[in-house]
């Protein structure tokens, strides 16, 4: 199954969720837009789900071109990413992976969705991508043996970790050149495990006009995502509706001779190969400028 969160169109401001199949969209009126909220209800959400997929497609069902899509989980409360998880990704930013796991977090403003542009920031030039495959959580869990991590996925997106080079480099928790507004795109859907197959056996292409930058295979992350969790999870609760980015492999611009920025008027595309068909296992994002003025609201 694939959950998605969209709008009618782009003036609509009411968020709604629903599941997508090839060309068509069912919404899940009842769950208010709130996909924390769905997840958090577990088998019983999931079940009605699967019995309004089942008995909605025959209806009719929405246009997907019609729809706006938003990310998938509107409000994550965390948004956390591993740094460095692809041996030949470190090597291209000068270092060895590390034997430990390297986590930071981007803020949860930073949520974009999977069409929707990316800002430039005014006051830096060293925008740069990281194409990642993305775990959304389904349950509330802590210490979480690597055995049973599997059970706590509600299922997988695409991801691309935007970062801000300069400002990345400036704090030793990489924090202020990892959160910026708009930072932080994922979807295009929500796909459950047993659509979306093992997730060791995934590739990840990113593309940047076109051009392909980076292309690996998720089985050669250095900590592997059970591993992730569970580590995770001795620290800290996870909840339904977290984010974990679980690392991007070589081809970032800051590890090419000379590194290649991005620049405003740019696209960005990553795409995983295992949720290919519909564009509903790709990301899509032109490169604007930010605002320069203050905002005081």
């Amino acid at each position: 199954m694939r959950l998605i969160t969209f709008r009618l169109h782009a003036s609509d401001r009411e968020l709604r969720i629903g599941i997508i199949h090839g060309a068509r969209v069912i919404e899940l009126p009842e769950w208010r837009g709130d996909m924390k909220a769905f997840l958090a209800a577990g088998p019983t959400a999931m079940a009605q789900a699967r019995h309004a997929e089942a008995s909605g497609f025959a209806a009719g069902g929405i246009n997907l071109a019609e729809i706006v899509l938003a990310a998938p989980v509107a409000n994550p409360g965390k948004i956390l990413a591993i740094g460095r998880n692809y041996r030949e990704h470190a090597k291209e930013m000068g270092s060895a992976a590390p034997a430990g796991q390297v986590w930071f977090n981007k803020q949860a403003n930073a949520a974009n969705g999977p069409d929707a542009p990316v800002e430039m920031p005014a006051f830096s030039q060293q925008l740069d991508y990281e194409g990642e495959l993305v775990l959304i959580i389904g349950r509330h869990c802590r210490n979480v043996p690597e055995g049973r991590a599997m059970e706590v996925i509600a299922g997988f997106c695409v991801g691309c970790d935007f970062s801000v080079r300069d400002w990345q480099r400036a704090a030793p928790t990489m924090i202020a050149g990892k959160g910026f507004p708009t930072h932080a795109p994922f979807g295009p859907a929500i796909v459950t495990p047993d659509e979306a197959g093992d997730p060791a056996a995934m590739r990840i292409e990113t593309r940047v006009n076109g051009e392909i930058r980076q292309s690996a295979p998720t089985g050669d992350m250095v900590h592997t995502i059970p591993a992730q969790i569970a580590f995770l999870t001795r620290v800290f609760a996870l909840g339904p509706g977290d984010v974990i980015f679980t690392g991007t492999p070589a081809g970032v611009g800051a590890g090419r001779d000379p590194p290649e920025w991005l620049q405003v008027g740019d696209r960005v595309e990553v795409e995983i190969a295992n949720f290919r068909g519909d564009s509903q296992g790709r990301l899509s994002h032109s490169i604007i400028s930010g605002p320069e003025l203050p905002m005081i609201l």
